[in-house]
């Protein structure tokens, strides 16, 4: 097998809760696809991704009518509790049966159905550039408020250096599962996989994403979603 592969790992075991929904938000549909096939679809779509690993609820009642049984490029593993659990899964069923040494990850939300090609394409580009690696990211728009224990206004700060943290995000895949390991042991809180390589003293690049590549968080992001998606990305 050549060296550096790029895969895809999905977390996808969450059950959004507030969607106010009794389906977990990856499996509620735009059209006639689920939020978890639009995201999944665009990575087998690209040319230089070379497996999707999808980490399920153990209780998952909806993987299988999924149009993937049969799909080589697809890979499930089980999830755990939190989202670090279930990436940490799916690296770990990666390096388990591959020499991984020059092998670099995409970590992706599975409720962000409206992902470019394009993004993909820009993050791959930065690989060179960026040995510690990279996300997508866009910079704030609004004025930015610190709050206190109160909730009034402490403070304002400078937007220009804040930055909202998207999916993919994009690194060596042994130094990101190295840098969960060790975060999860040291009792850190790992809040997305940039987190994890910062605790591990790593300075990922940012790549400018898109208000597009939305996260389903909210009933009202389906309509937004299905907009971008039907609109074409």
């Amino acid at each position: 097998m050549s060296s550096d592969r790029i895969w895809a790992v999905i977390p996808a075991a969450g059950i959004g809760s507030r969607m106010n929904s009794d389906i977990p938000k990856q499996y509620l549909k735009i059209e006639d696809k689920t939020v978890l096939e639009y995201a999944i679809d665009r990575f087998l779509e690209h040319s230089q991704i070379h497996k999707v690993v999808v980490a399920l609820n153990p209780n998952d009642q909806y993987w299988a009518d999924l149009p993937y049984k049969d799909n080589p490029r697809v890979i499930t593993v089980q999830g755990g509790d939190n989202r670090v659990d279930s990436v940490l899964s799916g690296l770990d069923n990666i390096a388990d049966s591959n020499d991984v040494t020059r092998d670099w990850v995409m970590v992706h939300d599975a409720a962000r159905p409206c992902l470019s090609a394009n993004h993909i394409d820009d993050l791959i580009k930065n690989k060179e550039s960026s040995p510690d690696g990279a996300i997508l990211a866009i910079g704030a728009i609004d004025t930015v408020k610190i709050a206190n224990a109160r909730q009034s206004i402490d403070k304002t700060i400078d937007r220009d250096s804040i930055w909202l943290a998207q999916t993919p995000q994009f690194f060596p895949l042994q130094a990101l599962r190295h840098s969960i390991l060790k975060a999860l042991e040291q009792g850190d809180t790992v809040t997305d996989e940039a987190s994890a390589m910062e605790l591990s003293g790593y300075h990922p690049a940012l790549v400018i994403g898109s208000r597009k590549n939305l996260k389903i968080t909210e009933p009202e992001d389906l309509l937004l979603a299905s907009i971008w998606l039907n609109h074409g990305i």
